[in-house]
């Protein structure tokens, strides 16, 4: 059943005017999909500046991705009722604001701040351009607009390290949020003078408040258990956690990260219940259910969610790897990442005429198992003395998969979605790439956490003449440092802390963190891998629903 709402009909075919709108639409998208990676590459330069450890690091990489995942759904909504347009000018605003905030943070606290007031601007553009996209154009053109939204979310994610790592050796850190200024205003003078406004007339009475701040409650709480879980202990408390107005002492039978993650998948399961009950009296609500009944919307957002934690989990752990185990430069490391944007924008041009002979669903199927076997071979080739140049080149296959995959995936979980529901079908779908985003950093972040704890020890062992106090001190100094410990005591050259074992430690430190590094791009060819089988019911589902709109022009 459809929802009670009337689409604003899309522009004439005739009007250039939608192509201008559709330029600035992805320079928008563009804007908040860079930020979502150019932290990475610039981590490290960050972690020495700010003295992060593990956590805070984690945090910062992710909570850009939490919030934005939390808040998606419901600026979707907000979106069909005030005007798409109107919320994608108040979304750029608010970014550009949280940029300017972040650049002046002088510690953690306030860029993990920062990051947030940033992740509620993306979430207000994100959803306002793929649903402007969806209303403004039809047919043909439609494909192709919606290739175009996809090449961006793959291509400028993996822009972002490039970027990242430019303006970090050539400046300072905070110009990867400055640069946002100007961008920012270009976007906005383009939005008020090309974009036209769009909205869904929503008939259903009532504003849904319960259902975001379950949401947000359950992913936020999910979030900061798997990357807590270090710090505070997955099941005997390690350290106190302060709360305001409330302590969770050390001496508890049990840590707060079970308990804090069990209260956010309660979040999360309320939320799905309110939202059915709404549905149930007819009453607006931020998440319409039933669009889980269209087999190609479910299917294809469990591949989205997949590609996505495999993604922004593989570009969080290799620019450390890649500066403090190989010792490239920002710049360096953003380089051999700039190879996934390579194989991502070659990919996604010519995805289109790819699938004009395969399909979309298949080439989407195609795209994932290019990805995963790059991100395979990867793993098993890394090593302390790896050639960055083979990097670059298994990262041209990766982004070649990704192009592939992300630049098809849009048009194909959207195919079935009633015009009039575009709002909620592409916020649903762009949430669930940022709950991906999120769950990339926090889960493969965990990953890393515990095999650096167990790889780095065991490396260590092997070295004589470190006494076992010391080798468990500097194994716990690597570890919450994420690596930018090894270039210095590399550099130290038997004058440092260990003296003449320092060459051999720093050896031992950079095996173990290789080891640890390969373990976790393991994990996310895991994620990959059920993406890739998710991918293949998609193709199914979409050969049937094929079959039942055009039976002569099925698929055998």
């Amino acid at each position: 059943m459809k929802m009670p709402e009337r689409a604003v009909p899309a522009l004439p075919a005739t009007d250039r005017r939608r192509w201008f709108s559709l330029v600035v639409l992805a320079m928008g998208l563009s804007m908040i999909v860079v930020d979502g990676t150019i932290v990475s590459v610039a981590l490290p330069a960050i972690i020495r500046a700010l003295q992060l450890d593990l956590s805070d690091a984690l945090w910062i990489n992710g909570v850009y991705s939490v919030v934005f995942a939390a808040l998606l759904l419901t600026s979707g909504r907000l979106g069909d009722r005030l005007g798409r347009r109107r919320l994608f000018v108040a979304g750029v605003v608010v970014f550009v604001a949280g940029s300017l905030v972040a650049a002046l943070a002088r510690d953690a606290q306030a860029l993990i701040a920062a990051r947030i007031v940033q992740g509620v601007g993306g979430a207000c553009i994100l959803p306002a351009t793929l649903s402007t996209v969806n209303a403004i154009f039809r047919g043909r053109d439609r494909v192709v607009a919606f290739a175009v939204w996809g090449a961006v979310i793959s291509g400028m994610a993996a822009v972002g390290p490039l970027l990242g790592g430019w303006l970090t050796t050539a400046f300072t850190w905070p110009w990867i949020f400055l640069v946002n200024l100007p961008i920012g205003v270009l976007i906005l003078a383009g939005a008020l003078l090309v974009v036209p406004e769009t909205r869904a007339g929503i008939a259903a009475p009532g504003l849904d408040l319960v259902g975001p701040l379950l949401s947000t409650l359950g992913f936020g709480a999910v979030i900061f258990a798997l990357i807590e879980g270090g710090t505070f202990g997955w099941w005997r408390p390690h350290a106190a956690l302060q709360l305001p107005g409330f302590i969770w002492p050390a001496t508890a039978p049990i840590a707060p990260i079970p308990v804090i993650g069990a209260i956010g998948l309660l979040s999360l399961g309320l939320f799905i219940l309110w939202e059915r009950h709404l549905a149930r009296r007819g009453r607006s609500a931020i998440l319409d259910l039933r669009l889980f009944r269209i087999a190609t919307f479910s299917w294809g957002n469990l591949t989205a969610l997949c590609v996505a934690i495999g993604e922004f989990g593989l570009l969080l752990v290799l620019p450390l790897f890649l500066v403090n185990i190989l010792g490239l430069t920002t710049l360096g490391a953003g380089l051999v990442l700039a190879a996934m944007a390579l194989g991502a924008f070659g990919a996604g041009a010519a995805a289109r005429h790819v699938a004009a002979r395969l399909g979309g669903p298949r080439v989407v199927v195609l795209g994932l198992a290019i990805e995963m076997g790059a991100l395979v071979f990867a793993a098993l080739l890394l090593g302390p003395r790896v050639s960055p140049v083979l990097v670059a080149v298994l990262l041209v296959g990766y982004g070649a998969g990704l192009g592939l995959a992300s630049a098809q995936l849009t048009g194909t979980v959207l195919a079935d979605i009633p015009v009039e529901q575009s709002g909620q079908g592409s916020a649903t779908q762009s949430a669930v790439r940022q709950l991906g985003a999120a769950l990339g950093t926090a889960v493969l972040g965990a990953v890393l956490a515990v095999a650096l704890a167990r790889d780095l020890p065991a490396q260590l062992d092997a070295v004589p003449g470190i006494p076992p106090a010391a080798a468990q001190q500097i194994a716990a100094t690597t570890r919450d440092s994420v690596g930018s410990v090894i270039p210095v005591l590399r550099a130290e050259g038997g004058q440092g802390r260990l003296g003449a074992a320092d060459p051999a430690a720093a050896a031992a430190l950079s095996a173990g963190f290789a080891q640890a590094t390969r373990t976790t791009l393991f994990a996310a060819a895991i994620f990959l891998l059920l993406g890739l089988l998710f991918s293949t019911r998609l193709l199914a589902r979409a050969n049937a629903s094929a079959a039942v709109a055009h039976p002569a022009a099925a698929p055998p």
